[in-house]
């Protein structure tokens, strides 16, 4: 289970699923390959406050379980990680390069989705309306909004 990152000024628990497709959806995950990944996914985690928690491969796209932190942005995590790993992947496995013309490895896209510890969507919404309930000073700033749209 994650643990909670201390900064001076905030604590935090950031959980990111990002799925990236290979290019062209080609099967080039060989044992050496899925190695590779793994070894290169440790080092950007001694350079950049990316923590990979899990690394799944499929057939033609990889899962990353990561934990970050509030300055770096989703974006920015799966910039890093593509990057990084799409460079390293096709200078120690020149045979990938030649699977995949065009010098990419990665997709342009990729799937993200935050992963909740201790809540999710549901139980957090319950919460915030109990606290209105609870308390006679809370206002749900929100609710008289959501009638505009």
């Amino acid at each position: 289970m994650s643990e909670h990152i201390h900064k001076r000024h905030n604590k935090n628990l950031l959980l990111y699923h990002l799925v990236c497709p290979i290019k062209y959806r080609r099967s080039v995950l060989t044992e050496a390959v899925e190695k590779t990944l793994v070894e290169v996914c440790k080092n950007i985690e001694q350079r950049y406050e990316i923590h990979f928690v899990e690394i799944g491969a499929d057939e033609n796209h990889v899962h990353f379980l990561i934990q970050s932190v509030p300055i770096l942005s989703v974006k920015t995590i799966a910039q890093t990680v593509k990057s990084i790993t799409a460079k390293e992947l096709f200078r120690l496995h020149p045979e990938v390069k030649e699977q995949l013309w065009g010098g990419q490895f990665w997709t342009s896209g990729y799937y993200v989705n935050t992963v909740g510890q201790y809540a999710n969507e549901d139980v957090i919404q319950k919460y915030i309306k109990n606290q209105e309930e609870e308390k006679k000073v809370y206002k749900n700033l929100y609710k008289n909004q959501l009638k505009l749209f």
